[in-house]
């Protein structure tokens, strides 16, 4: 695997790995708030390769500000052909987006969905861009007493039931509950889908962590399946932005009539081609983050009240004690300089639950510390 930083790279690059890892949602609005620079705080709320980029990234963009000076290739023809010869699909079966949240923003307009069913809980951002298309939005919610394990099973009864849904989002795994679909399951369910002739949009954002779980080898089989994937949580570039979608041509091709031009800003595609050629980095990834992931777990479960629901990606679900609320902890570590996520809000979860990133050691060991501290201080 390649060093992340190495001298030369570190010198060159080094302010932009910082911001980089120290990204998260609102990490610039609680650094201007503190005072603080964004390196400085400790973001558990953004769910990122804690092994950083890869060196064979940086070194492409060390040697890719050339491409500055153009307009990146509109059609993402490189990172296209990578794609394709990864995961032995036709070129044309992908569509590269400024992350995944612009294709998720794309879809049901391009799609002319009209109702959609959400399997909840899960992110916000499939109900927000369906209701900006004018289209409804319902959930089929996960029960806690599941480990909120999705539902599949009756979402495939209320799919024979309702004719008028036409298209599922299911993310897998899923954020912010970290539980993944056998993939023997969504099989299934593409079968019902196909049967009443509705759409099936399935965000991997988070499968390399998991991924053998990836429905990519089915879609030849399944001509209204559309698959969401992203480079930004597994190779450690949230800053960068790239995503990209997978499907039949004549659906992506609808979708991208959506798009506006110059999408994908030529940097981004610069290191998803560099990305795209790891091979160590990936091993080393996934061996880092199912060790650190146990022993995160075991330190947490050992602070009496905790709840930490099972997960196969990067990142846990917490449910607190009784006595303390998502808002309150937050604000809490807050002023410590530790951000994660409130999950208080989420459709389906209840006031108690937060989101927390599988990071390095130290700064795991350093939030135990801090939730021992407040919960029990």
């Amino acid at each position: 695997m390649d060093r992340v930083h190495d001298g030369r790279l570190a010198r060159l690059l080094g302010p932009v790995v910082k911001a980089i890892d120290a990204h998260g949602g609102n990490i610039y609005r609680v650094a201007r708030e503190q005072h603080r620079r964004p390196a400085e705080l400790c973001d558990f709320s953004a769910s990122i390769n804690p092994l950083g980029p890869p060196g064979r990234v940086l070194r492409a963009l060390r040697n890719g500000l050339w491409a500055l000076g153009h307009y990146p290739d509109p059609d993402a023809y490189e990172v296209r052909q990578a794609l394709g010869k990864q995961f032995g699909l036709p070129p044309d079966r992908f569509l590269i987006g400024n992350g995944s949240a612009e294709l998720i923003s794309l879809l049901p307009g391009s799609l002319k969905i009209r109702r959609a069913l959400v399997v909840g809980p899960t992110f916000s951002e499939y109900e927000s861009a369906i209701r900006r298309a004018d289209a409804v939005c319902t959930y089929s919610f996960a029960a806690r007493r599941e480990d909120y394990r999705p539902p599949i099973e009756r979402v495939m009864m209320r799919l024979e039931k309702q004719r008028d849904i036409e298209a599922v989002f299911l993310c897998n795994p899923n954020s912010p509950t970290g539980q993944v679909v056998a993939k023997r399951d969504l099989l299934l369910l593409t079968g019902v889908l196909n049967r009443y002739n509705r759409w099936l949009v399935i965000d991997e954002a988070f499968c390399e962590f998991a991924p053998d779980h990836s429905l990519l080898d089915a879609l030849s089989r399944c001509p209204r399946l559309v698959i969401l994937r992203s480079c930004t949580k597994f190779f450690s570039i949230p800053g960068l932005r790239l995503g990209y979608l997978v499907g039949h041509p004549a659906v992506l091709e609808q979708v991208r009539q959506h798009q506006v031009p110059w999408s994908v800003n030529a940097l981004a595609q610069i290191a998803a081609l560099a990305a795209l050629e790891e091979t160590g980095y990936r091993d080393a990834s996934l061996r880092y983050v199912e060790q650190e992931r146990r022993r995160f777990v075991s330190a947490l479960r050992a602070i009496p009240g905790l709840h930490v629901f099972p997960s196969a990606a990067n990142f846990l679900l917490i449910e607190l004690p009784s006595a303390m609320s998502a808002g309150r902890l937050s604000d809490r570590l807050r002023k410590s300089g530790i951000l994660v996520r409130d999950c208080s809000h989420v459709p389906g979860l209840n006031k108690r639950t937060i989101r927390i990133a599988v990071k390095r050691r130290r700064d795991n060991m350093r939030l135990c510390r801090a939730l021992k501290e407040i919960l029990h201080g």
